[in-house]
């Protein structure tokens, strides 16, 4: 049980807030580089902020406040030049640094003169990073951190996407899920063997859970009633990153965005080895893809795939979960240590020092290593034969036609894509170039 007060520390993300200031220490994704294939600017509502993103013809990033600092116009109709972006409703521009470069009018009525006052005007601007198809943002304290290269974005001969939701929702009930082992058993297995039509709990029992810390958060492993401690679910920990990324397995990333108290921006960026004979592949783009999360015909959630369940979990808590009802019990104790985590990390950003997991040390960031050796596992791929036969066992999880098991929706697009990296029905040409 967590007292009201408590709660509202844990959940508020907006500027000046004690976990708007923690959570502004990280780097967070906010958009893929293949949405600026037909853009050149972009609206990001990030921590409580209203922003634009963009990239100038130069080809930098740049994350700026919306509202021009002149009239209070929306930049998001603006334009991007040479090296900024330009107001349309009485031409000022700023550079990515949030610098006032040109004020047309009063920049020829008053020439020289100006300079002073137009070198007065700043907007705020926020480092903006490109990695694995991703793009971050830092809205934190300069010097900046390190924005760490975690070593599943290193694995070589796979194939990549990038997938977003909007989940209504506190940022907290979700990263909270990341540490959560026995909701596998009832929500993803027994309640999906219902929907299927499959009869009562026939998902294996959780016997043993174990959570551990490590350097940049923690993991927990588990033994089921078929299951020893050779199997990959206690050899291979899931891992939860601080503050708010979930990586199980070893092939895909779960971002927890902090958009605003009652907004979260779900992010997966899903990897899988592509079959022996498919190799060496690789990947010249990463696609992405918004995944729906209600059915629009009836207006329910949709239930079908892992992470829409993990949402209808987050969302029936409410906008923001009021903790001052819920009862704790021994499955929980991933829980308690990461919000035990939290409040310790905010006494470290009021003493001025940075919370656990911010990288400041460049080789260190250069790559993450995971604390096993599951990328020797996980990044070889299969024999054809073997891949086929694991795709099959998925048909008791998903549509026996949906390549994707986490998010419903998955456009056509990036179905052929994925086929022809796979090697699947007549679009099987291998992709050649570089994403790193």
């Amino acid at each position: 049980m967590v007292d009201p007060e408590t709660n509202r520390l844990l959940t508020q993300v907006g500027r000046g807030t004690p976990m708007g200031e923690l959570l502004r220490r990280y780097w967070h994704p906010i958009a893929a580089v293949t949405e600026f294939e037909e853009t050149t600017i972009k609206p990001v509502r990030l921590l409580g902020e209203d922003l634009v993103l963009y990239r100038d013809l130069s080809g930098q990033w740049g994350l700026v406040e919306r509202q021009c600092p002149h009239r209070r116009a929306d930049l998001l109709y603006g334009w991007v030049e040479e090296c900024g972006i330009r107001c349309s409703y009485h031409g000022w521009a700023f550079d990515a640094e949030g610098r006032c470069t040109s004020q047309p009018y009063e920049d020829l009525t008053r020439g020289e003169r100006n300079r002073r006052f137009r070198e007065s005007i700043r907007i705020a601007a926020y480092p903006v990073r490109e990695m694995a198809g991703l793009l971050f943002a830092y809205l934190g304290p300069l010097p900046a951190p390190e924005l760490p290269r975690w070593e599943l974005f290193d694995y070589r001969n796979g194939f990549a996407q990038i997938v977003f939701a909007d989940v209504p929702c506190n940022w907290l009930q979700a990263a909270e899920n990341n540490i959560d082992p026995v909701h596998f058993e009832w929500l993803h297995d027994n309640w999906a063997a219902r929907q299927a039509g499959r009869g009562g709990n026939v998902a294996p029992t959780h016997l043993k859970i174990d959570v551990f810390e490590w350097e940049f958060g923690f993991g927990y492993r588990r033994i089921l009633s078929n299951t020893d401690e050779t199997d990959p679910r206690w050899t291979q920990p899931r891992l939860h990153l601080m503050p708010n990324i979930f990586m199980p397995g070893g092939t895909h990333f779960e971002y927890r965005v902090p958009v605003d108290d009652e907004h979260t921006l779900s992010v997966v960026w899903a990897w899988e080895a592509v079959p022996l004979d498919r190799q060496p592949y690789v990947q010249t783009r990463i696609p992405h893809w918004y995944a729906p999360i209600r059915d629009e015909k009836t207006g329910r959630w949709i239930t079908s795939h892992v992470i829409n369940q993990d949402t209808v979990a987050w969302v029936g808590q409410g906008p923001i979960a009021d903790r001052s009802k819920e009862h704790l019990a021994s499955s929980d104790i991933g829980i308690t240590m990461f919000r035990r985590r939290l409040k310790e990390d905010l006494e470290r950003v009021a003493r001025g020092e940075d919370p656990s997991g911010v990288i400041r040390d460049p080789e260190k960031a250069r790559l993450v290593r995971w604390p096993d050796n599951r990328r020797a596992v996980i990044e070889r791929g299969l024999a054809r034969e073997e891949w086929l036969a694991r795709r099959a066992q998925r048909r008791d999880l998903i549509a026996a036609d949906d390549y994707f098991i986490f998010y419903a929706g998955q456009p056509e697009s990036v179905r052929r894509e994925y086929e022809a990296a796979m090697g699947l029905g007549a679009a099987a040409e291998p992709n050649l170039g570089a994403v790193r």
